[in-house]
C-alpha cells in the first residue's frame, strides 16, 4: 500500500518512530504504557494503520509531545487558507477533528481543530499535555474535568488543564466548536534544547488552573 507522506497516516508513521526513538522506548514499552496492541503500533509506524482520536491522544499523552508534532502540521508564511473540505478527519468514538494550523508564537505551540462532536456523541479523554481550550459555534456542549462539570452553548469557552481526565457530550443534538491546544517549550518535541516554559505555557502534570469558563483571554507576551 502506498501512504502518502502528507496524509495523516504517512506523518504519523514518520513521527511516532522518531518521538518513541527519542524517548527510548521501544514498540513493547510504548504498547504497554499506551495500552495500544504491538501490532497496531507496527501497523501505524509502517504507515498501514488507521489512526483514531483515541490512539493519537493516547500516544501524545504517553510520549509527552503535542498533538501536532505527531501529525506534523507545518507552518507557513504569510497567508493561509485551509479548505475545510481539503483536511483529512481524525475520527473518534464521539468526535470528528479536523488539524487546521499549528501556530508558534515566542514559546508557545497552538494547534487549531474543527472540531464536531456528533449527535448523541461522547468523548472521553484520560488527559494529555497541554492546556485545551474550546468555543461552541453552534449546539450545545457539555463538558466534564476531573469530575466538574458545566453546559455550554453558542460563543461559550471553556478552558483547562489538559492533562486531566476530561469529555465532550452532544446535548441535544451535534455540536460544532474550535478546539485549542496550547503547549509550552517544555513540551515541544521539535526543540532539541527545551527551557522551561513561559507565561503562555500549559502545565503538563495539572499544576495550572484547572478549569476556566467565560471569555478566552488574551496571552501577554
Amino acid at each position: 500500500m502506498s501512504v502518502s507522506e502528507g496524509s495523516i497516516r504517512g506523518m504519523l508513521a514518520a513521527n511516532l518512530r522518531r518521538a518513541r526513538t527519542r524517548r527510548g522506548l521501544t514498540i513493547s514499552e510504548l504498547s504497554r504504557r499506551s495500552k495500544i496492541g504491538k501490532a497496531t503500533l507496527s501497523q501505524l509506524e509502517s504507515g498501514t494503520g488507521n489512526p483514531t482520536i483515541e490512539t493519537v491522544f493516547s500516544l501524545s499523552r504517553v510520549l509527552e509531545v503535542p498533538i501536532s508534532d505527531l501529525l506534523d502540521a507545518r507552518p507557513s508564511d504569510g497567508l493561509v487558507t485551509v479548505r475545510g473540505e481539503d483536511v483529512e478527519v481524525l475520527r473518534g468514538e464521539g468526535v470528528d477533528l479536523r488539524p487546521l494550523r499549528r501556530i508558534e508564537s515566542g514559546d508557545a505551540v497552538f494547534e487549531v481543530f474543527d472540531q464536531r462532536v456528533r449527535d448523541g456523541g461522547r468523548q472521553d479523554s484520560l488527559g494529555h499535555v497541554g492546556t485545551e481550550h474550546t468555543i461552541v459555534q453552534a449546539g450545545r456542549l457539555g463538558v466534564q474535568v476531573d469530575g466538574r462539570e458545566v453546559e455550554l452553548g453558542p460563543g461559550d469557552y471553556v478552558g483547562f488543564d489538559a492533562a486531566l481526565p476530561h469529555s465532550y457530550t452532544a446535548l441535544g443534538g451535534a455540536v460544532r466548536s474550535v478546539l485549542l491546544l496550547q503547549y509550552g517549550v517544555d513540551q515541544r518535541l521539535h526543540l532539541s534544547a527545551p527551557e522551561p516554559g513561559g507565561p503562555c505555557a500549559g502545565p503538563a502534570t495539572g499544576t495550572g488552573p484547572e478549569l476556566a469558563v467565560g471569555t478566552p483571554a488574551g496571552c501577554d507576551r
